[in-house]
Parts: structure tokens; sequence; C-alpha cells
């Protein structure tokens, strides 16, 4: 599709957008009154919500953690785990390989805060709005911390993190490069945007590191209103679409979800972690595709904190799934169900627990230096 097809489907003046290139579009004087409110009120809580990584005042990296006996993740995470496969491991090679499987997840979220970042540094270049312009920029001083946070993390535990798999790593960089705005905000701040609060509500209700839980929830009380603009674009631009147009968002959304759900934990993606246990990635691989049947799929994503469950419900509500391919999603997460839950989206009850800290540490005693000014 071309640039032009993006600035078809636009139909909310807040999501115009120009060519990355058009700079001279950004310095039309009538642009900058022509300012949407649409994004005010999560523009003025972003100090609510500050948080810096490289401040132990927020959180702690020196933290230890002793990995040769304890798992970061819990061992049913492990997919290798629920197979033959860990028949042939002793019980330190049990933890080792699901460290290294935790190194690997933690990894992959460190690439996708950064791709999360470039994306909403890209939108900065092509929003005329000058609201959403604003927000673009907050998001990528947010995403920014979080990118630090995960690589000091990564660090703390294991020095290096490990590379990125094919299938996220073409997937964010089709979104990031992409001229069609809507591919940005459905593909990073619905599809990634979304996998990424089910992993953080997940990691931070199971995991056993409370270094790792704590970032999960810092990074939380960012992305809940990073979530939240993607809303705003759902909610003001989905009813207003032309039955090709939304054919054409649709489809292409069931085509990534099917691309993460079947590829994004494939063993292939993590062959680089099986060398040190003699594993073969391939024979891993056939294990596990013969332990991952469709009912064991539905089982694991009837937990309200599984990512593709919470990826789909961000799709159902936003108006992204309609009856064209509800049955896709179907095979796996009773659809029934997610219509008739609330908007609520699994981990903002964490998040808003996080913004009180957050509000607590970042004013703590500022009361008495009003006073004291006076």
């Amino acid at each position: 599709m071309t640039a032009q097809v993006s600035t078809d489907i636009t139909k909310d003046s807040a999501y115009n957008a120009v060519a990355p290139d058009d700079f001279p579009a950004m310095m039309e004087v009538d642009r900058y009154g022509a300012r949407s409110t649409a994004f005010d009120k999560i523009i003025s809580a972003t100090h609510d919500h500050f948080w810096d990584p490289l401040d132990k005042k927020y959180i702690d990296f020196t933290q230890p953690f002793d990995m040769k006996t304890t798992t970061v993740i819990p061992m049913d995470f492990v997919l290798e785990m629920q197979t033959p496969i860990a028949d042939r491991l002793s019980g330190e090679e049990k933890i080792a390989l699901a460290n290294e499987s935790a190194r690997w997840m933690l990894s992959s979220i460190l690439h996708g805060e950064a791709g999360a970042l470039a994306l909403s540094a890209s939108l900065c270049h092509i929003l005329k709005d000058p609201g959403a312009q604003e927000y673009a920029a907050n998001q990528a001083r947010e995403e920014a911390r979080h990118v630090t946070g995960f690589a000091k993390y990564i660090e703390a535990r294991w020095q290096k993190p490990l590379p990125v798999g094919p299938t996220l790593g073409n997937l964010l960089t089709d979104i990031v490069n992409a001229p069609e705005v809507y591919k940005k905000v459905v593909g990073m701040q619905m599809l990634v945007e979304g996998l990424a609060m089910g992993a953080f509500a997940s990691l931070y209700t199971y995991s056993n590191d409370p270094v790792l839980r704590h970032l999960c929830q810092l990074v939380m009380t960012d992305e809940a209103f990073h979530h939240k603009f993607g809303k705003i674009w759902a909610d003001r631009t989905v009813p207003h679409l032309t039955q090709q147009e939304r054919n054409t968002i649709e489809d292409w959304a069931a085509e990534c979800f099917q691309t993460l759900l079947f590829n994004l934990a494939n063993p292939e993606q993590k062959k680089v972690i099986y060398a040190q246990f003699n594993l073969d990635w391939e024979e891993v691989l056939h294990e596990v595709l013969k332990s991952r049947t469709d009912d064991k799929r539905r089982k694991a994503m009837s937990n309200q904190n599984n990512i593709f469950r919470v990826l789909t419900k961000t799709l159902l509500k936003a108006g992204i799934i309609t009856d064209r391919t509800k049955g896709f999603y179907a095979t796996y997460v009773d659809m029934d169900e997610l219509r008739k839950e609330g908007d609520e989206m699994v981990g903002d009850s964490i998040a808003e627990d996080g913004i009180e800290y957050l509000k607590r540490v970042n004013f703590a005693g500022r009361g008495k230096a009003a006073s004291a000014a006076e």
C-alpha cells in the first residue's frame, strides 16, 4: 500500500499525516493553532508516572538473585519443559534452560521497546496535529526509559541480551518503516503493546525475581497510557471506515496475530539458546509442535494474563475483529466471554497501583517545600 492510502484511511484530523521528509508542512502557520484536545489528559498525566531506571530511588538493579538455584520465570512458562526434552536434562540444566528462556523472552521485550521508541519518534515526523505530535514525543521519552530499564536488568542477570528472533524483528521493522498511520497505530499501540501488557502482567504476577516484578510494574504505568492512545485512534477512526478500509485493517491485524501466535515462541526463533545444552533445535521444534495442540492453546488462552488473549481482547474492543474474522480467533478464545467483559485491560489495576507508588516517590515532601518557599 502507498502513503496516499494512509491518508485516505485517516478519518480524524488528529491523525493527519505527511511524508516523513515533508518538513515544510510542519511550518505551515495554520498548523500550530489546529491542535486537538484528544490527547491533553494523557499528556498532562506524564508527570504522575515519571520514573528513572538509573536512579535507585525508583529501582535497584544491583539486588542479588541466585540464577543457579532459582528460575526467573516459573518452569511451566517454558515450552521445552513440557516435552520429553526435559527428561534429558539434570536439575541444574533445567534451571539454566529456564533462565536462558527468560533471557530470550526479556531480550524480545527489549527489542520490542526499541521498536516502540523508533516508531514513536517516526510519528513525530509525520503527524501534523501538534497535540498528537506532543503525545508521540512523550511516548518516545517513555519508551527510551523502558529500553534502558530492560537493558540494565538483562545486564544485571546475563550481561547482554540475545539477538532478536526473525518473526519479531521482521514485524517491528515493517511497522516502524510503514508509511501507513494505521499500521503504526494498530501494529504498535495495539498488537505489540497488547502483547506487552499481557507479558508484563504475567511476569509481575508470576516471576520469582522481585526486581523484574517491580520493573514490569513501572513499565506498565507508562504502557497503560500508550494503549489509551491506540484506543482514541480506534474510537475516532473505526466507526467511520468504509467496508473496504475496515477489511484492509482487519485482515492485516489477523495476519499479524496469526504470525505471532505460531512463531513468536517457536523453538526455531530461540535456537540460539540450545547449543549449550547439546540440544538440536529441530528436534526441540518437533517435540514442542507435538505437545502444542489446539486444545492446549485454548486452555492457555483462558488465562486472563495470556498474551494472546490480551491481544485478542484489544483488537475486539477496538472494533478490528468482526464477523469476518472472529472465527479464526474463536478457535482459541471464547469471543462471547471477551465481548461481555468491560473495557478494562489486564494490568490496568497493576499500573494504577504503580502510579500511586510513583506519586508518593515523586511528590514526597513537596508540600513542606512549598510552605517553606512561601
